[in-house]
């Protein structure tokens, strides 16, 4: 299979788009690439219009997607908030820095100073960094944005959910762990600028994040910019604006979905009015998959198994959409294999940035982006959880699934903003999994392939070695370093 392929749709949606009145542009003279990255909390494989969302349309993403181009095989760091974002910014597997999990308000850990972030990266070729949505790397003020290379911050320090209400916004029972937390924080650098205290308040997140990137961006517009805009929601409690409330055919989740799609458009816009889409990188793509247990109230893992804080494919295989009109065919598909951690070594390599002087385990994919399909700049997988668990590995279309225990989603969920119970299951023996002919994980093969099996294996003891694994009794591997401390 030709793993860059235009499709028909999305030359039609192409050809329409162009047909549509413009925006007045500026005129701006470019020797830089900008970049931007839209990363949302909580969304399904299976929530965006063309990966086969129901109930709600996406159509700036759908264009995002006919102008540019969608991975098939894209895998966030890991499947959960804190670890996945550390990922993200640091090019490096979460367990390798000492992230695992979420962190909670009151913890006193956060993103080592001696790591680089992207935008310590950026900021040293002199790029404006800002950052609006949320961080959790870290309460403590040693821990936000501003101290780990954003000249701007606005937005809440951790999930939406951490504060002492429950998930529809009553008040919880006395002795309930949650009134440990404090009001849900809205932070302007390393200030309070507001606390959220209900409903209403989750509500205003994903406009004033959309507003402040705006802002970022026209002001911005003459230097090189790296933008991060890592959105509250999909996660719950769920909030959406009067302008989309009641919107969708799904419900609240769809209505969430369509406000955030908006927000994308409101960047495509911005981006446009300056004279600078043409070289900017624009990134859409998501932290893990969905909180399946919440039912209506979750998204979509498309066909995919399982999904938050698994690491079967429903957990860890997300969207990934790239819009960079000077180097990526417009309506392609990618299939080769991409994750996030890639993002910090893809940034460095066009914006010919340092990479960080610690070791990193992101690869430049720049070639893919360009649609350069001979090239195959990632090979393997890393599926790591919990404090340092590797649940599997994947090379190539092969995944093999090593012993371990989770939380299954396969019981009676949630509805209405209420979470429902989780089941543990263990994998009791290894497991191998065709991802060309099984991508749903239904139909374990490894009676039939002896040699890819020992092939993966020699991946696992090598991970093992320089990472860990504590499923086996392997606490830490050569190459672990320290998560930070107050």
């Amino acid at each position: 299979m030709k793993t860059l392929i235009i499709s028909f749709f999305a030359a039609i949606l192409l050809t329409a788009v162009s047909c549509s009145p413009k925006p007045e542009q500026k005129s701006a003279t470019i020797d830089h690439t900008n970049f931007v990255v839209v990363f949302i909390d909580d969304m399904g494989y299976g929530d965006i219009g063309t990966q086969g969302a129901t109930g709600w349309t996406t159509p700036n993403l759908d264009k995002m997607a006919a102008e540019g181009m969608r991975f098939t095989n894209f895998y966030a760091a890991q499947p959960v908030c804190s670890a996945s974002r550390a990922g993200l910014m640091t090019g490096c597997y979460p367990n390798r820095i000492g992230f695992s999990g979420a962190l909670f308000p009151n913890d006193q850990v956060g993103i080592n100073p001696n790591e680089t972030t992207i935008a310590e990266m950026l900021k040293e070729k002199g790029y404006a960094t800002g950052i609006f949505g949320k961080w959790h790397l870290g309460r403590p003020t040693e821990f936000l944005p501003l101290q780990h290379g954003f000249d701007e911050y606005v937005g809440i320090p951790y999930s939406n959910d951490m504060w002492p209400l429950d998930d529809v916004g009553n008040p919880v029972p006395e002795g309930h762990g949650r009134l440990k937390n404090p009001d849900l924080p809205v932070l302007n650098g390393n200030d309070i600028m507001m606390t959220i205290t209900d409903l209403k308040g989750q509500d205003t997140l994903t406009t004033l994040y959309t507003e402040k990137a705006v802002d970022f961006i026209n002001r911005n517009a003459d230097n090189p910019f790296f933008l991060y805009v890592p959105h509250s929601m999909s996660h719950v409690p769920l909030g959406v604006s009067d302008k989309f409330r009641g919107k969708s055919k799904q419900g609240l989740y769809g209505d969430v979905m369509m406000e955030i799609d908006w927000s994308v458009g409101q960047i495509e816009k911005a981006l446009a009015a300056n004279g600078i889409a043409e070289n900017t990188v624009f990134i859409f793509t998501t932290d893990n998959g969905p909180w399946l247990n919440y039912g209506n109230h979750a998204g979509s893992a498309g066909g995919l198994r399982e999904g938050k804080t698994t690491s079967w494919e429903g957990g860890q295989r997300v969207p990934f959409i790239i819009k960079w009109p000077a180097a990526t065919p417009a309506g392609t598909i990618c299939n080769k294999l991409g994750c996030a951690i890639d993002i910090l070594p893809s940034f460095a390599k066009i914006a010919e940035a340092k990479l960080p002087e610690l070791k990193i385990d992101g690869l430049d994919i720049t070639d893919l982006w360009k649609g350069k399909t001979e090239t195959e700049p990632r090979e393997t997988i890393l599926f790591y959880y919990g404090k340092n668990n590797l649940n599997g590995v994947r090379k190539d279309n092969w995944k093999l699934v090593l012993p371990h225990t989770w939380a299954s989603y396969h019981t009676q969920p949630g509805e209405n903003g209420y979470g429902g119970k989780r089941i543990r299951m263990k994998v009791e023996e290894p497991e191998l999994y065709n991802m060309m002919r099984d991508p749903g994980e239904q139909y374990n093969v490894i009676e039939y392939h002896p040699e890819k099996v020992a092939e993966l294996m020699k991946l696992v003891e090598e991970a093992r070695a320089e990472l860990g694994d504590l499923n086996v009794g392997i606490e830490k591997g050569a190459g672990n370093r320290e998560i930070g401390r107050k």
